[in-house]
């Protein structure tokens, strides 16, 4: 078999599970390999470390696939088979919630360079590399063997590949390929886009972190003055709510919370918010088609009479709200402040118990940090000025640039700006059907936080 010799002086990420070799880490190429071949990976005293495929034209110049040395030197389809069916085991064991899932997480799952996202009988499957695209019929029938699925089809169309030396595409691989697929998370029911939507049509690693603002949906109802109390009510002594005039509440979500999702994409935070009994919820998001997806599920869930939606940009939304609130302490202040009581206040300067943000990523290359690091203390900034008193801040980055310290320093020097006191509450990755190598910094690339929110002055 072909074989890269390594660099002496390299840093022994290889040895440490990193299943990358860069291009400067090699020393001699021996068997002249062909764009996407399958080769052996030395070390500088030939003693071998790892097998992947090889592409001269890309930086990451080889993909581990495998630290034994395959036993028919190809990935073929017995080979995809073993691998999809090690990645059913590890999603069966960890997904107990319907059939809908990441099921291939590249690097993660030994297959670098492939996604497979699982809605159902349909798969959608992403190909980013050479050696992965000279697989794609291997992949396809090995994915058919194990999944027997009605349909698989292709979103490949990413400019990632563009740098493999390959063009974007997308389309049916096989099968029937409905553009609309229908699936359960958290016990929801979400329909997915899987030709336009983003990426592969829907984002499966908040899954866990949707499900963890359950807390943060009820206990609100004493803001109002409503307390539980033994009345007579209908004839009989009933325990029910009563507002301060001593009247029976009748709206069954008195306790929820008031709930504000930006960057709503298909709606999903705002699903479980109405799932876990919030009684408000504005769903925001820039893109129309994001929003008529989130309309479409939350008419699917029964939660219409509870959510606004709303087309904006969230950065503007943000300081439009933030604007109108400081307009209103300041009237609230007129008297000491001197301020022009006669003029109308805007429609804005809205609050909520929750404030949730789950932005695209702002640094996509390591030169846009500086600037994503603005863009998240700006939304962080804004966002936790309009979460009311003791209320939540649920704040998400996604930008695996933007390291976990840098983001909570970033977060931290919006709350310092924004005169609040923050308590970390829950801190979260990407969810178990997206598990991540020890060592491979890449994999961790979501972050998630809860942050309870306190002003340092009333």
């Amino acid at each position: 078999m072909p074989s890269v010799t390594l660099e002496r002086s390299r840093k022994k990420r290889l040895e440490h599970a990193h299943p990358w070799v860069f291009k400067n880490e090699i020393t001699s190429v021996d068997g002249s390999p062909e764009p996407g071949d399958i080769v052996n990976i030395l070390n500088h005293q030939g003693r071998y470390l790892a097998t992947g495929y090889y592409n001269p034209t890309s930086q990451i110049t080889v993909r581990v696939v495998s630290y034994q040395p395959l036993e028919f030197e190809q990935m073929d389809t017995a080979f995809f088979a073993a691998r999809f069916r090690d990645c059913l085991r590890h999603r069966e064991r960890f997904i107990q919630d319907g059939e809908a899932y990441r099921l291939v997480y590249g690097e993660a799952d030994f297959l670098p360079g492939l996604i497979v996202d699982r809605f159902g009988s349909i798969l959608v499957v992403q190909i980013l590399t050479l050696g992965m695209d000279r697989c794609r019929e291997a992949i396809v029938q090995a994915l058919i063997e194990v999944m027997q699925p009605e349909g698989i089809y292709e979103r490949s169309d990413v400019s990632i590949r563009e740098l493999e030396g390959l063009e974007q595409v997308k389309g049916p691989l096989y099968g029937d390929c409905p553009r609309h697929v229908t699936v359960t998370e958290n016990g929801l029911l979400i329909k997915v886009d899987i030709v336009d939507g983003q990426k592969t049509g829907y984002f499966f690693d908040q899954r866990e972190n949707r499900a963890a603002i359950e807390p943060l949906m009820k206990g609100w109802g004493h803001k109002s003055g409503i307390t539980m109390q033994q009345i007579e009510h209908e004839g009989t002594e009933q325990m029910l709510p009563v507002n301060k005039s001593g009247k029976a509440v009748t709206f069954p979500y008195w306790d929820g919370a008031t709930v504000l999702e930006c960057f709503s994409h298909t709606g999903s935070f705002t699903l479980n918010a109405c799932k876990y009994g919030a009684k408000k919820v504005t769903c925001l998001d820039i893109s129309e088609h994001a929003i008529k997806s989130a309309r479409t599920n939350v008419e699917l869930n029964g939660f219409t009479d509870r959510v606004e939606f709303v087309v904006a940009d969230a950065f503007q939304y943000l300081r439009e709200q933030v604007k109108g609130l400081d307009e209103r302490n300041a009237r609230a202040r007129a008297a000491e402040q001197k301020v022009d009581t006669s003029k109308a206040l805007s429609s804005a300067g809205k609050t909520f118990d929750v404030v949730i943000l789950d932005p695209p990523a702002f640094a996509k290359t390591k030169s846009a940090v500086k600037g994503a690091c603005r863009g998240y203390k700006d939304i962080n900034l804004q966002g936790m000025k309009l979460v009311n008193e003791g209320g939540y801040l649920v704040t998400a980055s996604c930008s695996y640039h933007m390291r976990p310290d840098l983001f909570l320093e970033t977060i931290a020097d919006a709350a310092e700006d924004a005169g609040k006191v923050l308590r970390l509450i829950d801190w979260k990755a990407a969810g178990k059907d997206h598990p991540q190598i020890l060592g491979v910094d890449e994999g961790h690339y979501l972050k998630f936080a809860i942050f309870e929110v306190r002003s340092k002055k009333n």
